[in-house]
């Protein structure tokens, strides 16, 4: 008998093989198939062919998204307070996070760091969003009050650079917005799965700091007068809470607020007997606010204007009186002020605004209305569709930008140039003959920001239909260029206020007669770039008259004569002036005194 030794069988290299993934059970299927692709680590296996650099990458990207976090907890919500020194600070907000997301259990720590990168980016976009507001409302975003607000932001970039600045700035924002939220999600995953892989080394970090955020605070450690601990983050959240509840009951405190008018049952015929046969013009200027007055860059052109303005009224005949009111905003909101003044009411905020407009709320115009000796009507350039709260106001008649009769040039965003505003209102309503008495809301628009560029003042009979306006815009300056730098934005500012005192003054002189009583005021004062840092909330306001008898009923306000309110002059929120005026000409026996504020 022979010795068979059977070979030992070499490792199958063949495609197919067992060895290269192939199933030995199934040689058929082993043979016809092929064999999966292996991918090195990284995309496209660069991390495998350039390990330092995909090190480099990994260390970088962890930066950056510590870098990231700690900003989103350090950043403070206004422009102003942007500053490296806020950035060097120890936030007790992210210590806490970070200590939570180490306690967690492995299977809830992914869950709660993407809830927690989301809470992140949230609370970035609405310090973005605070940012924007305190530059132009000198005030936060109002979580329950403000989103109408959003709306009326993006009419004004549309009517201010057109339909495609409107789209491209509405897409630029929810890119933003998805961007934050989604790298802020990214970056705090990430960062919690570096510490649970190395939790030890995490947990003294944790602790450490811990211990240095309570010294700090304890200590009053500062570093070039900044605090180097802070919980900003969660003192800033804690006001929105309470702005929260406040707002939610404000609801209830206007509407005990609005109940009460001491005018309600007042007889039509003992309503405003000292104005019988007047014509009552309330003017608004856009921004004229008490910066343009106080403030040293601009008192000197504004004073010479508002002097020039006095002599050429007295030299006509008229009159004046002036004191300050205080507006419920400030930068904008200009239908807050407008509202409160005419209403009595502290019209601070859009559900406010809302509530009165839809009530029957008496104001100074329907008052008007109601005594029946005047024709209501309203000048408003500024609106450019449907008004429905127009009617509300007690107006019976109403010229938008369509209806006074403008074929000239946009200034930026102001639709029509106070000159030519003035001048339409004499020609369809002031200037007819065999008409009667008139009460109008008079709005100016021509000084509402952006200011550039701005009309100036021309012969009164070359107004035309406006086409005059198309060089003179042509002449002026560029918004874009104007807004890069603070001080040209003031001195435009400066500029379109002069212009529409100006406006006024000569319309006075040119078309005012013995019964003309012209009431004209700021609504708010201008945007921070302008105000540098006031936080005033006042505005001049000022009637002329040329009947002595009509200034005589005011005599016991004690205001400044002349167009100039004395720094000292009486100083009133804007929701008192409806009650002291109706009180001032009502009839003799009601006293000239106003109510008590």
């Amino acid at each position: 008998m022979s010795l068979f030794i059977r070979p030992r069988r070499l490792p199958d290299t063949t495609e197919g093989g067992a060895d290269r993934g192939g199933d030995p059970a199934a040689p058929e299927e082993a043979a016809g198939s092929t064999p999966p692709v292996v991918t090195p680590p990284g995309w496209f296996g660069w991390r495998h062919r350039w390990p330092r650099t995909a090190r480099g990458v990994t260390v970088g990207t962890t930066v950056l998204a510590g870098a990231l976090v700690l900003f989103a907890f350090l950043m403070p919500n206004q422009v102003g307070r942007l500053d490296v020194r806020a950035f060097v600070r120890l936030p007790a907000e992210g210590i806490l996070l970070a200590a939570l997301l180490l306690a967690l259990p492995s299977r809830w720590r992914r869950t709660a760091a993407v809830v927690s990168g989301v809470l992140l980016g949230l609370l970035t976009v609405l310090k973005f969003v605070d940012m924007g507001f305190h530059q132009v409302l000198a005030r936060p975003f109002d979580l329950v009050l403000d989103w109408i607000l959003l709306d009326d932001a993006t009419d004004f970039v549309r009517e201010s650079f057109g339909r495609g600045g409107q789209v491209l700035a509405v897409a630029g924002v929810i890119v933003l917005f998805v961007a934050l939220l989604a790298l802020m999600t990214l970056a705090t995953v990430r960062l919690t799965g570096l510490m649970a892989r190395h939790r030890p080394v995490a947990v003294r970090t944790v602790l450490v700091l811990g211990v240095a955020w309570i010294t700090c605070v304890t200590a009053g450690v500062q570093v070039a007068g900044v605090r180097i601990a802070t919980k900003g983050t969660a003192e800033m959240l804690g006001n929105r809470v309470e702005q929260v509840r406040a707002g939610l009951r404000d609801a209830r405190v206007f509407e005990k607020e609005a109940a009460v008018d001491a005018f309600a049952r007042t007889p039509p015929d003992r309503l405003f007997t000292g104005l019988r046969g007047k014509d009552v013009l309330f003017t608004f200027v856009e921004s004229y606010g008490r910066v343009a007055i106080d403030d040293p860059a601009m008192a000197g052109p504004v004073d010479a204007a508002l002097k020039d303005g006095t002599r050429r009224l007295e030299d006509a005949g008229f009159a004046s009186r002036s004191g300050w009111l205080k507006s419920p905003v400030t930068g904008a909101g200009s239908w807050l002020a407008h509202s409160t003044f005419l209403s009595g009411l502290w019209i601070k905020n859009q559900q406010r605004y809302r509530s009165l407009t839809t009530s029957d709320r008496m104001t100074l115009t329907k008052y008007f209305r109601k005594a029946g000796d005047w024709r209501t009507v309203g000048i408003v350039p500024g609106v450019r569709r449907a008004w429905p709260e127009g009617e509300f106001f007690g107006l019976d008649h109403i010229y938008d930008s369509e209806h006074l009769g403008y074929h000239g040039p946009y200034f930026s965003w102001t639709p029509v140039p106070d000159q030519f505003s003035l001048e339409a209102f004499e020609r369809l309503e002031h200037g007819r003959k065999d008409r009667e008495p008139i009460m109008a809301e008079i709005i100016l628009a021509s000084s509402h920001s952006p200011w550039s560029p701005i009309a100036h003042m021309i012969d009164w009979d070359d107004l035309g239909d406006g086409s005059v306006f198309h060089r003179i815009k042509k002449e002026g300056t560029d918004p874009k260029e104007v807004w890069k730098d603070p001080e040209k934005v003031r001195t435009e500012y400066r500029r379109a206020i002069e212009y529409s005192l100006s406006s006024i003054t000569e319309w006075v002189e040119r078309y005012g007669d013995e019964n003309t009583v012209l009431v004209f005021l700021g609504d708010h004062q201008p945007v921070p770039t302008v105000t540098a840092g006031s936080t005033s909330r006042d505005v001049p306001v000022t009637i002329v008259a040329k009947d002595p008898e009509v200034l005589d009923r005011v005599a016991g306000w004690d205001w400044t004569e002349g167009l100039k309110p004395a720094p000292d002059a009486p100083r009133w929120g804007m929701d008192e002036f409806r009650d002291r005026f109706m009180t001032a000409y009502g009839p003799r026996d009601a006293g000239s005194a106003a109510p008590a504020p």
